[in-house]
């Protein structure tokens, strides 16, 4: 019997070496002069987490009262793994904040994730808009759309932009409903945006999403005020 043999694949050392490259360049640091150091400074869970924000939210900082006040909730609820070892975000509330395009829902979404990080914790998380999820949960050859969707669901900490900004169908509703059912019935912190007022939201996606929003999330209304549009004016 004839045994190919395979030369041994390193899994992910790409994607790890273009991480830390970023990393290296946010710092001003050339990876040539790294390469140099015996002892190199070790990385921070500020800097892991800046790899995977986008450049526009990575200064982001939370400053809503009601914002904050989640932080400290997830805060208090993560546990430690094992003795010594560092607290992780498991279960804890969620959150909804409403309000037009431009009021600041995005950047307190991230200014909560940073916050979280800043407080000591573990967290493994993930930020989507409603939109980009269901373009990639669509269902075509070569993708496993159901294991996508379980990877989505019981991430830990999970941000869902725009909720309500995706073309209204029972397919979208469908989908959107299995994805905050899990997370209602797991308990995981999820952050929400939306630009729908919440007295909309039924209408928008539905009775059996607004049903689990209701019990799920606290939510806040920001401001009917385009910060972006307001900044540019200044």
């Amino acid at each position: 019997m004839h045994t190919r043999h395979r030369e041994p694949q390193l899994l992910g050392s790409e994607a790890t070496l273009e991480r830390m490259a970023r990393i290296l360049a946010a710092r001003n640091i050339d990876p040539a002069d790294a390469a140099l150091h015996d002892d190199p400074e070790p990385f921070s869970p500020l800097d892991a987490l800046l790899v995977g924000m986008p450049p526009r939210y990575q200064a982001a900082v939370a400053d809503h009262p009601t914002v904050l006040d989640w932080v400290r909730k997830v805060t208090e609820a993560a546990v430690a793994p094992g003795r010594g070892a560092r607290r992780q975000v498991t279960t804890g509330p969620s959150l909804l904040m409403a309000g037009v395009v431009g009021a600041g829902k995005t950047h307190q979404a991230y200014g909560a994730v940073r916050a979280l990080v800043q407080s000591g914790v573990g967290v493994r998380w993930r930020a989507t808009t409603a939109a980009d999820l269901c373009a990639d949960l669509r269902p075509r050859p070569g993708v496993d759309s159901e294991r996508k969707l379980a990877a989505v669901s019981r991430c830990p900490l999970l941000i869902i932009d725009d909720l309500g900004a995706a073309k209204a169908s029972e397919w979208v509703e469908e989908v959107t409903y299995r994805l905050i059912n899990r997370r209602y019935n797991y308990e995981l912190p999820t952050l929400i945006t939306t630009n729908l007022a919440i007295k909309d939201l039924r209408s928008y996606l539905g009775d059996r999403v607004a049903s689990r929003l209701a019990q799920m999330t606290t939510r806040v209304e920001f401001e009917a005020v385009d910060r972006r549009r307001h900044s540019a004016a200044a």
